[in-house]
């Protein structure tokens, strides 16, 4: 491939590799140029332009890409019609994500103009997400350089093994300190857990803290009926020799490995019971928080063993969150949370943050793209009035006179923040500033997810009434948390101290034990519209 300016008599048939703007002008990056184009830049007195020439050893960006994408997509993966270059992977089914990282690296080992990038190893995804994208960085890719790239690709390195609609026995062990309401909470957690994966609960076991007790209770299990086992035990294990593995082996089974390089989830335990696996659960399991117990149950719900080796391969990004007992020095202290009179009716807004430059859509605004005929910011707005909870406030900025006509009939309220360019924290901030004295909390909604429906806000409200002491609630898919959020007044002093590009997300990391993870099947908390690939994939999603 060719590359670099030349006159125009000479650019027939060549690809624009750079923007031309000339008076009326306009030849948008990446338009093959035909004769019209040749007489257009002529008329606007443009002698030369920077382009592309393919040759014949040369294949063009988008079946490159789509050529690469086939080769490396496995089961349970389905490539999109490539773009700009672009061809990306999308899960067919809800499963576990399974990757020959041998196999990326050798791809992206090929040349610099040839790159596949993709989710971590191992991570449960749900259907419909993006797992991976091939990119050509240039206008084509040479032949022998993507004949080279797909052989390395060896066949199927990108695959999803699909979550099975396993039956689970959960015992929990009981002691006089532990409370009935706290095992209840454990199961509903555990059940929210197992819904993405299609996986239910058929047994609900709760039995003394007692060896020989919990041995009784696991050899009277129907094996033909169970497929996982999962012990909670009222005492965290803390040795081979401990309650939970010495019931599993006085039962027969065998305990295969005890302790994880996984924080939390240090204190997990693996066995077995004949063919059924059990998981000695950490105390950390009972938080719908994302931890070591994730990892281990999402993978036998998708049907892959886990070994004593995979277990010992998890310590790298096995940090998953800072540890209440060693606390680290933060930004902006927080304020005690206030008490909530009888005497108050709660009240909470939402807030829509809609003000951005839309920088990652390289042109056009995101927010007024059309979905099913709609703007996506209309999307999210009437989605956040249908919530019902409360009073609903648009932060704009960038283009806000338009984004302002999208929503009209809507009954808002409008909330101009002229330091938009400075990043999401003044937006945030600018909204904060603008609630009513009586509100306890608000909601903050990103305009550019418009497939956040109603019931997830109402839910973030309904979940700070029900946690007394929260300062925030956070929706989670698959053990990773999303948007919207909700933060409480407690927070509001905080959101002050916010600067750049900054949202919420520092803060609720910031409120640790205090924030409350609602789990969701619903990955619509991860998708927002903010790149024309993504765009690309929510029109395709509907037609």
């Amino acid at each position: 491939m060719k590359f670099g300016p030349v006159p125009v008599r000479d650019a027939l048939g060549a690809i624009v590799a750079h923007a031309v703007k000339q008076g009326d002008l306009i030849l948008k990056k990446g338009v093959l140029i035909g004769q019209p184009e040749i007489e257009s830049l002529r008329a606007a007195g443009v002698a030369s332009v920077v382009v592309a020439q393919l040759e014949s050893c040369d294949v063009g960006e988008d079946e490159a890409a789509r050529l690469l994408a086939l080769a490396i997509a496995g089961a349970g993966v389905r490539v999109e019609p490539p773009f700009t270059g672009r061809a990306n992977l999308f899960a067919e089914v809800a499963g576990v994500l399974e990757i020959d990282t041998k196999v990326i690296d050798a791809v992206n080992s090929v040349d610099e103009t040839i790159t596949v990038a993709t989710l971590a190893q191992r991570k449960a995804v749900a259907a419909g997400e993006m797992i991976g994208t091939v990119k050509i960085i240039p206008f084509a890719a040479e032949k022998y350089l993507l004949e080279q790239a797909c052989a390395a690709s060896g066949g199927k390195a990108l695959s999803v093994a699909p979550f099975k609609p396993k039956r689970i026995v959960v015992i929990s062990t009981i002691l006089p300190g532990l409370k009935p309401s706290v095992v209840d909470k454990t199961m509903k957690v555990m059940a929210s857990r197992l819904a993405p994966a299609g996986a239910t609960i058929v047994g609900d076991r709760r039995i003394p803290h007692d060896a020989a007790a919990l041995s009784a209770e696991l050899q009277s299990i129907d094996p033909s009926g169970s497929d996982i086992i999962v012990v909670f035990g009222a005492s965290a294990i803390t040795d081979r020799a401990d309650v939970i593995p010495a019931g599993i082996e006085l039962a027969g089974g065998v305990v295969r490995h005890f302790g994880m390089p996984v924080d939390p989830g240090n204190l997990l335990l693996i066995g077995a019971l004949g063919a059924i696996p059990i998981i000695g659960a950490p105390g950390c399991a009972r938080s719908p928080r994302e931890n070591g117990f994730d990892w281990v149950l999402q993978r036998l719900l998708a049907d892959i063993p886990v070994t004593r080796r995979d277990i010992q391969s998890m310590g790298v990004g096995g940090l998953l969150m800072e540890i209440v007992s060693r606390p680290q020095p933060r930004e902006g202290a927080l304020l005690p949370v206030p008490a909530r009179p009888d005497s108050i009716v709660p009240r909470s807004d939402i807030i829509v943050l809609a003000a951005g430059r839309s920088t990652r859509m390289r042109g056009p605004n995101k927010l007024l793209a059309l979905h099913e005929g709609k703007p996506l910011i209309r999307h999210a707005v009437e989605n956040a009035l249908a919530a019902g909870s409360g009073s609903v406030m648009v932060v704009t900025g960038h283009q806000h006179q338009a984004v302002e006509e999208a929503l009209a009939g809507l009954p808002v309220q409008f909330v101009q923040n002229d330091e938009f360019a400075d990043g999401l924290s003044t937006s945030l901030k600018a909204g904060v500033a603008a609630l009513a004295p009586e509100c306890r909390g608000a909601v903050i909604v990103l305009g550019d997810m418009p497939l956040v429906g109603p019931g997830i806000i109402r839910r973030l409200c309904r979940a700070f009434d029900e946690y007394p002491g929260t300062r925030a609630v956070v929706p989670t898919a698959l053990g990773e948390r999303g948007n919207p959020v909700f933060i409480a007044r407690a927070l509001f002093p905080a959101v002050n101290q916010l600067s750049g590009d900054v949202g919420a997300r520092k803060l609720i990391d910031a409120a640790g034990s205090e924030v409350t993870e609602i789990p969701v099947d619903d990955p619509g908390i991860h998708r927002d519209v903010d790149t024309p690939e993504a765009l690309q994939q929510l029109w395709a999603e509907n037609q």
